[in-house]
């Protein structure tokens, strides 16, 4: 069933107006027609069933039949990495995070990262897009490029863990992340986090961890991490 994002759609409203993008998509390209089925979701929870009520390709509207209140996951994931310069890859890091479920998503300015500038407008949408077709109900935050350093001073290091491929002793995520219902996982870029950006997260209390015997890109971490959290936890 086709599935709409309408974030200023709430409970109690009978009709919600497409814009003139959506309407479009969804009478020339779905080729949608008075009393098809749809889907609506607002990102905060709510999953709403609708059905066309007039077919227009600039001002599609549709009725809206009934809603489902999604209570969010009792676990919160939250995953701070250092993006990519191939942006390409973080946009496949959002849409596969979301499709696997994550409350939040940080972009880190590392001393080791190679992209200094991050747009957030075309990672929400694909965001956007992610949670139509995965069935989600809740559409993550995502956070601004911020330098480590700040970042650092905003996270509570009981629930945080750093994956750095520094030698030292450092526990399986897998292992640690069950107990935390709230976690904060931490990844660098790929020349690694810095020597002193690992000293100033452990000297905060933050636990070093492994995500497994392979070297990882840094987007197949932040997504190893999302799906080890997930999966952990739903055990």
């Amino acid at each position: 069933m086709p599935a709409f994002y309408a974030p200023d759609l709430l409970p109690g409203h009978t009709t919600y107006l497409l814009p003139e993008d959506e309407s479009k998509h969804a009478v020339r390209v779905l080729r949608l027609a008075t009393h098809d089925a749809v889907t609506l979701v607002d990102g905060q929870g709510h999953i709403y069933a609708a059905a066309v009520a007039d077919a227009n390709p600039k001002r599609c509207a549709l009725r809206v039949v009934s809603y489902e209140a999604v209570a969010p996951r009792p676990t919160y994931t939250h995953v701070a990495v250092a993006p990519t310069k191939n942006l390409d890859r973080m946009e496949w890091l959002v849409e596969k995070a979301v499709e696997v479920g994550i409350e939040r998503l940080t972009f880190l300015r590392c001393a080791h990262s190679e992209r200094r500038d991050l747009k957030l407008e075309r990672l929400e949408k694909i965001a956007v897009s992610a949670l139509k077709q995965s069935g989600q109900a809740w559409l993550p935050q995502l956070d601004e490029l911020v330098d480590f350093e700040k970042f650092m001073q905003k996270i509570d290091p009981s629930t945080t863990f750093i994956a750095h491929l520094e030698a030292g002793e450092r526990t399986a995520l897998a292992q640690v992340i069950g107990a935390a219902p709230r976690c904060c996982v931490l990844i660098g870029p790929e020349g690694d986090f810095s020597p002193a950006e690992i000293g100033l997260a452990l000297g905060r209390g933050v636990r070093p961890v492994t995500l497994g015997a392979s070297r990882l890109r840094t987007e197949t971490a932040a997504l190893a991490a999302v799906f080890t959290a997930q999966v952990v936890r739903e055990l």
